[in-house]
């Protein structure tokens, strides 16, 4: 047996590959399949099951494409209420890959329709339980996504409810030394308190996860339910696409339009992916700079930016940066609403000026200063004690609240989410004088 965890840093998402006896299984695959394919050439090895713990929000699974291209068959809870050709799995149900076993354990909490997958080996012992977004290491998955979205829609006070019995009715019965297996690694948004390790065992997690720690239902739920971050705007589309299932992602990527030097029309939703430096060096008037080098959590920000049907378009430096762009939108099911990628558009090009440093730091107080962090980042302390906080994901909807009697100064945790916010800002509200504070945040921590 060989079990293979694959990572996406950018989207802190977890996938696994488990081969036994030529037979592989996949278990919530992520968007591109090529990995998975790469690892079955490896070991000799077919791919007959694809295991989903449920639809998920922060990304698009590959399930329908492995299924249409491998006849592998799509194993998920019936609650789910999927689209596609699917076998349910409920609690206590088996099914054989090879020499191994996936038993489905239902571990409702993070979504109602939630199922984990205990893995025994070929002689039945306990080996791994992919938890999917139910428990995380340090901590469990969020319960405030399902309220308006997917096939059954219930309120978090019930869903935390529901993840108390999942920890100390399932998780707490498991062996020790079961290896834990999550979807999800820190800065995702699915949890709020993750470990930096990306697996443990059930022994540490009762230890040190505080979530077996809590005894008290009650005392449980409120505190599962305190401080939960935002929920970007994709996150309820993501989970009706993956109901779904979403289309083959080398179509999305290569049927994406793509075009050079054209005028993209005024008043659109413009995209530029380009490092900040050379976006204020010179870019087009309205332009909202996401930045999309390889660690950049770009896909959260254009999710968490723009809506799932607003339609926008992409701009980058050449033609491999704008093909990354688009696979990268693909991975949250984003391509769809994406009019064209462009590289050397047409249009009014506008600079930005750079703030002086020294005239800000002797003089805070006469400028108008937006921290874009999250609430609660802004909780542990604030930069500026006159910062007014108005959160990335809100600030399109918010920049009317933006004083630009005075020069607006925007700044983040450390200067990646600035450009993107100072850049809305300039976009909305065309009459303000607006800084980009960027790296030299650090300055005034």
């Amino acid at each position: 047996m060989h079990i293979k965890h694959f990572y996406d840093h950018a989207l802190a998402q977890g996938s696994f590959a488990i081969e036994s006896n030529g037979k592989v299984a996949l278990v919530d695959p992520s968007r591109d399949i090529q990995p998975y394919i790469d690892f079955a050439k490896q070991h000799d090895a077919d791919i007959i099951a694809v295991f989903e713990t449920h639809p998920h929000a922060d990304f698009i699974s590959s399930h329908l494409e492995i299924q249409e291209k491998f006849g592998a068959k799509i194993y998920v809870n019936e609650k789910v209420g999927v689209s596609y050709d699917f076998k349910h799995i409920g609690h206590g149900d088996e099914v054989k890959v090879g020499k191994v076993t996936f038993r489905a354990l239902f571990t409702p909490g993070h979504s109602p329709d939630h199922n984990s997958y205990l893995l025994l080996d070929e002689n039945g012992n306990e080996k791994a339980v992919f938890t999917g977004d139910s428990l995380f290491v340090g901590d469990v998955g969020r319960p405030d996504l399902r309220e308006g979205a997917g096939n059954i829609q219930v309120s978090r006070k019930e869903l935390a409810g529901m993840m108390y019995d999942t920890v100390n009715g399932v998780f707490s019965e498991l062996a020790d030394d079961t290896i834990v297996y999550p979807a999800h690694g820190p800065g995702s948004l699915c949890g709020k308190n993750m470990s930096n390790d990306l697996s443990s065992t059930i022994s540490n997690e009762k230890a040190n996860n505080w979530a077996f720690q809590i005894q008290e239902k009650d005392k449980f739920v409120n505190a599962f339910l305190e401080g939960q971050s935002f929920i970007p705007k994709y996150f309820p589309n993501s989970v009706e696409v993956n109901r779904k299932g979403a289309k083959y992602l080398e179509d999305a990527v290569k049927n994406a339009d793509k075009k050079e030097g054209i005028e993209i029309p005024q008043g659109s939703i413009i995209i530029d992916t380009r490092d900040k430096h050379e976006f204020k060096k010179g870019h087009l008037k309205g332009a909202i700079n996401i930045q999309n080098k390889e660690a950049d959590k770009f896909e959260t920000w254009l999710g968490s930016i723009v809506g799932p049907s607003e339609k926008y378009y992409l701009v980058a430096e050449n033609q491999q940066d704008l093909e990354f762009a688009i696979y990268r939108v693909a991975k949250i099911g984003y391509e769809s609403n994406l009019v064209a990628g462009v590289i050397n558009p047409k249009g009014e090009i506008v600079t930005d000026p750079l703030i002086n440093i020294d005239d800000f730091k002797n003089n805070p107080d006469a400028y108008t200063i937006i921290d874009i962090r999250n609430e609660s980042e802004v909780a542990d302390g604030k930069f500026f004690d006159s910062a007014k906080n108005i959160p990335l994901p809100e600030l399109r909807e918010r920049a009317a609240e933006v004083d630009i009697q005075k020069p607006v100064v925007v700044h983040c945790a450390g200067g990646y989410r600035s450009s993107a916010g100072f850049s809305i800002i300039k976009s909305l509200l065309p009459n303000a004088k607006v800084y980009d504070l960027s790296d030299a945040v650090d300055d005034f921590k």
